[in-house]
C-alpha cells in the first residue's frame, strides 16, 4: 500500500499523479511569479527596498575584504613615513653639507640635528660666509656653554629653519637658510670669472692691491680679521691679486670686498664679506682722512 502511494507502478499513474491539481497549481504558480519578474523587476525593486531600509546599520564599505585591504594599506604606508624618517635621520647625520641637509628635507619635515654635526656643517663653509649665518662667538656660546639641549631642522619649500632649543623645550635662536643662499655657497658662486668692472657696484671704489694693503696695515692690528675674515679663502686661490673693488652697499653689517685674481691670463673675482664698520675705517684711510 505504502509502496504504491509514493512510487508509481504503470505510466498511467505517473501520467495521473504529474498532472494532479496540487502540482499543476504549483507549475502555474511559479510561471506567474517568473513572468511577472520579467515584465515588472519587482524582485530587484523589492531587493533595493530593503536596502535601503538597512543601510544606515549597515557598515559603509559593506564589505569585511575591502576593510581588510584598507587596513593593510594603511600598515604599508605607516611603514614608509617610518622608513622615510630613518634615512632621513640617518642621511642628516651623514649629510656633507647644509645644501644636502635641505634638499633631503621635504616641506614640513623635521629631524633632530646632532651637535657635533652643526658643528662640522659650519665649518665646512667659508667663514665670511658662516658668519653670515651665525657669529661664531653666538654659536659657542649655545653649543659649549650648556645652552642648547638638541637642534630641530624643518624642511620649508625654498630652504630650512634650524631651531636651538633648550631642556625646557624653549627656543633661543633659530636661523633662516634659504635655498638661494645655500644653492650659491655650494656652486661656489663667491668666486666669479672676470674683472671688478663687470660688477656695477664696485664702480668708483676699486683700487691696486699695493694701495689696498698699505691701508691695511695702518689700521689697528685687531681691526684686520674683521677686514679679512677668511684668509683661508684668499690664500686658496690661484694667481696674484690685482685690484680690491669695496661694494657701494651694505648688508645685514656687512659689505662685500672684491678681491680680482689673475691666473694664467684669466681674471676672476672672489667676495669676501668685510665688517661694515672695519670697511668705513679702511675708506677713510684709503681717502686720505684717517689721522
Amino acid at each position: 500500500m505504502t509502496s504504491g502511494w509514493y512510487e508509481p507502478v504503470t505510466f498511467q499513474e505517473w501520467i495521473k499523479r504529474a498532472t494532479s491539481f496540487l502540482n499543476l497549481g504549483l507549475l502555474i504558480f511559479s510561471a506567474v511569479l517568473v513572468f511577472s519578474e520579467f515584465r515588472y523587476d519587482w524582485c530587484e525593486k523589492l531587493l533595493g527596498n530593503f536596502l535601503t531600509s538597512t543601510n544606515e546599520t549597515r557598515l559603509e564599505k559593506g564589505a569585511i575584504w575591502e576593510l581588510g585591504r584598507d587596513t593593510i594599506n594603511a600598515h604599508q604606508s605607516l611603514n614608509k613615513i617610518i622608513s622615510r624618517k630613518s634615512d632621513t635621520r640617518q642621511f642628516a647625520h651623514k649629510a656633507a653639507s647644509f645644501s644636502d641637509l635641505s634638499a633631503r628635507l621635504i616641506p614640513g619635515e623635521w629631524v633632530i640635528l646632532e651637535k657635533d654635526q652643526f658643528k662640522r656643517l659650519y665649518r665646512s663653509l667659508p667663514l665670511t660666509h658662516a658668519r653670515q649665518i651665525m657669529e661664531p662667538a653666538r654659536l659657542i656660546w649655545l653649543l659649549n656653554a650648556d645652552v642648547t639641549d638638541r637642534i630641530f631642522c624643518e624642511g620649508l619649500k625654498n630652504g630650512m629653519k634650524i631651531y636651538f632649543i633648550t631642556a625646557e623645550n624653549r627656543v633661543v635662536q633659530h636661523i633662516d637658510l634659504k635655498e638661494n643662499t645655500l644653492a650659491a655657497i655650494a656652486d661656489k658662486k663667491y668666486l666669479e670669472p672676470g674683472r671688478l668692472e663687470k660688477f656695477d657696484g664696485f664702480a668708483g671704489r676699486i683700487y691696486p692691491a699695493e694701495q689696498f694693503f698699505n691701508a691695511i696695515f695702518k689700521l689697528p692690528q685687531e681691526m684686520i680679521p674683521d677686514l679679512l675674515p677668511d684668509t683661508d679663502l684668499l690664500l686658496d686661490q690661484d694667481g696674484t691679486i690685482l685690484r680690491i673693488g669695496i661694494w657701494n652697499e651694505a648688508k645685514d653689517g656687512f659689505i662685500q670686498l672684491g678681491f680680482e685674481f689673475f691666473h694664467q691670463g684669466r681674471p676672476k673675482v672672489l667676495f669676501v664679506n668685510a665688517r661694515e664698520w672695519a670697511v668705513w675705517q679702511l675708506g677713510l684711510v684709503l681717502k686720505g682722512e684717517h689721522p
